[in-house]
């Protein structure tokens, strides 16, 4: 995953993002969890508070990552894959931010799933 500074055109930062943890040669999952970037389909979401989140990679994980310098922050395991983007809510009477992810299964896993998740962001985000 790549951030570029769109007024002087310039690389911020640069991270391999997902893991073979999920993947493997014929079905068989490698159970690696070794971040060696892989292939991704999907969109991410950045938030106001310089959060951007993804979960478009061949591993079953949503992640939170740091728009500053790209430092993974947060990530959470889901029941099979997710190739959606991230979408967001605030709640008009609460004011509370929730991040909701669509988890379908992986492009390269027989493993599927219709699952809709939420997430509640912390209160000073």
């Amino acid at each position: 995953m790549s951030a570029v500074d769109l007024k002087n055109r310039e690389m911020v930062w640069q991270v391999p993002v997902g893991t073979v943890e999920d993947t493997g040669p014929l079905g068989i999952r490698m159970h690696m969890p070794i971040p060696i970037g892989m292939p991704t389909l999907g969109a991410s979401l950045a938030t106001q508070s310089g959060l951007l989140f993804f979960a478009g990679t061949q591993d079953f994980y949503l992640r939170a990552f740091d728009t500053a310098n790209g430092k993974e922050i947060w990530k959470s395991r889901l029941p099979v894959g997710s190739q959606s983007g991230p979408m967001t809510y605030v709640s008009p009477k609460t004011g509370k931010q929730y991040i909701i992810i669509n988890a379908g299964g992986a492009r390269q896993s027989p493993v599927r799933g219709d699952y809709i998740i939420a997430y509640a962001l912390p209160d000073h985000h």
